[in-house]
């Protein structure tokens, strides 16, 4: 395994777990909008009514056919999601930061997250 770098070319890989199970297929990448780096994955998941959860990339790896975040499949299925082809509403920034514990500081004119 190594560090995923450029995550933009594994949309459509399968993203496993800090364990091994799969979680979803990878579907869009955003970036932090004050470094322009990768900072969360959206992951297809569902059985019946798909929608995309939100995962941070900070400490995943990448294999020939997978992308392993560091978080259980379960804390990512729990995790704030939007529908298919909904979008990420800054209001909701905040959420998706405190469900994995990490800090979120933004103005109130400011997004934190754009899509890539």
């Amino acid at each position: 395994m190594f560090a995923a770098e450029n995550l933009s070319n594994w949309i459509g890989q399968k993203v496993i777990s800090d364990s091994g199970d799969k979680i979803g297929d990878l579907e869009a990448v955003y970036v932090d909008t004050a470094t322009d780096e990768p900072a969360f994955v959206t992951v297809k998941i569902g059985m019946l009514n798909h929608r995309l959860a939100f995962v941070p990339v900070a400490g995943a790896t990448v294999t020939p056919q997978t992308v392993r975040v560091r978080y259980p499949k379960k804390l990512v299925q729990d995790a704030p999601s939007i529908d298919t082809d909904g979008e990420l509403a800054a209001a909701d920034e905040a959420a998706i930061f405190a469900h994995y514990h990490l800090p979120y500081t933004a103005t109130t004119n400011e997004r934190r997250l754009g899509r890539r």
